[in-house]
């Protein structure tokens, strides 16, 4: 399959009904000799995936994610960022993007958890379950590993994170909120977090920060049993990891079609590392909260039409600075209404085709279906990196006759999605605070 930079508009309109990337994720992961290991990425709607409906046709699917990619945004805004009192972060509203196969405790007790770039407490639901939401898997027993320790109200551990309080047993106990009215509730603590390897030997976490969750509820699938955060702050499992992986991951995502189940991969340590021809980077920037990774968008050109992000507002997303989020659970790329207006006026003259309506109700510029569509090439100007999108990218096939512009207009806000990122070999570095784009078959990958 061509890279994004070489998508031609063929197969855009053959191999995008089921490309939306609102994935899950079922986790093993192989370690190397070189320290690094890789996960694999299963799309929430492959076969492969727990929450796949043989009854769905493609197209319910599809307005599924789109539908789950505008909602997600709302978890994104400043009324849904931590606070010192009530601390809250994104989860999605429809069961979750990922899942991950993991296992906690000694020996090892195996979970399935939503994984989640926009959190960073990994926790599960523990016996006794004061009040629990329904789970198919049995619950997680603490007594049960010889590695579980509780962690002190006085201890370090207990004070990184917000929101945490003291039993009458002077136990560190977390509370959490979600932007879509989830919870939960239960004992800060310290395990071994293992995770499963093809080639035989498991990589284990010894002394990982879990959260074990006494009262949880909302809008959790009964197929998760908890939470895996892969955010941007101290308790997240990608920053525990910490030395071991020198702050570095990767991933490259698969455009899906109907009659493929090629999963995705993502790359800790060594193997995350994205160097070669056709690398370009981009600062990290850092900013509240630290769960979110943000980068700064200077400008998108629509062909050769470069059209300027609008600054000097006060809102995050009209920074001059981390303006944009980059997120591989959003599925279309959101940005602020003035600035979409732009991008897709410049589009809709680009194509020149008449418009029709979007069957799903969500997108706004969409055209019939057919092989001669001509969809321009837009470049995203991050700071010192300029990124190539093409018809993959940017364009979603939402039903049998229609194909729509994959970007939507919010307020005062910018995410960067996951349909803009595939086919590129995506590389986070925390310890040099860059974001890396590589044009990649992720397949070959």
């Amino acid at each position: 399959m061509a890279s994004s930079s070489s998508s031609s508009s063929s197969s855009l309109l053959t191999a995008t009904t089921l490309t939306l990337f609102c994935i899950l994720i079922t986790l093993s992961s192989t370690t190397a000799s070189n320290g690094g290991f890789r996960v694999e990425l299963i799309h929430r709607d492959s076969p492969k995936s727990p929450f796949y409906n043989s009854q769905e046709t493609s197209s319910e699917r599809l307005a599924k994610n789109l539908k789950r990619s505008i909602s997600r945004a709302s978890h994104f805004s400043k009324n849904t960022f931590y606070s010192p009192n009530t601390p809250q972060s994104e989860i999605i509203a429809n069961r979750g993007e990922y899942l991950m196969n993991i296992s906690i405790g000694t020996p090892p007790f195996p979970i399935l958890a939503i994984a989640d770039t926009g959190s960073d407490l990994v926790w599960t639901q523990c016996k006794p379950c004061t009040d629990c939401y329904e789970q198919e898997s049995p619950l997680f027993d603490p007594k049960s590993s010889s590695t579980y320790r509780d962690l002190s109200c006085s201890s370090t551990q207990c004070s990184v994170l917000e929101g945490t309080g003291c039993t009458e047993s002077k136990l560190c106990e977390y509370e959490m909120s979600y932007g879509d009215r989830s919870h939960t509730q239960g004992n800060l603590a310290v395990d071994t977090v293992t995770l499963s390897s093809t080639n035989g030997r498991p990589v284990a976490l010894p002394k990982t920060i879990i959260g074990c969750g006494h009262d949880n509820g909302g809008t959790f699938d009964k197929k998760g049993s908890g939470i895996i955060g892969l955010g941007g702050g101290s308790v997240s499992l990608t920053t525990q990891l910490g030395s071991s992986i020198d702050g570095k991951f990767s991933y490259c995502l698969v455009p899906l079609s109907s009659d493929s189940d090629q999963s995705s991969l993502i790359n800790f340590g060594s193997n995350g590392v994205v160097s070669g021809s056709g690398v370009v980077s981009t600062p990290l920037v850092k900013k509240e909260p630290d769960t979110f990774y943000y980068l700064t968008l200077e400008a998108i050109s629509v062909g050769s039409n470069k059209i300027p992000f609008p600054g000097g507002g006060s809102s995050f997303a009209e920074a001059s600075e981390g303006n944009i989020i980059i997120d591989s659970g959003t599925t279309l790329t959101l940005l602020p209404r003035e600035f979409y207006s732009e991008i897709e006026s410049a589009v809709a003259d680009a194509i020149g085709a008449e418009r029709i309506d979007d069957p799903a109700q969500v997108l706004n510029l969409c055209y019939k279906a057919t092989d001669d569509l001509k969809v321009p090439v837009l470049t995203v100007h991050f700071k010192d990196a300029d990124v190539k999108l093409g018809s993959l990218n940017t364009f979603v096939r939402t039903s049998e006759e229609a194909v729509c512009f994959a970007f939507v207009a919010v307020d005062n806000l910018a995410i960067y999605g996951n349909l803009a990122q595939m086919n590129f070999l995506v590389g986070y570095d925390t310890e040099a605070q860059t974001v890396s784009f590589k044009p990649t078959d992720c397949i070959k990958a």
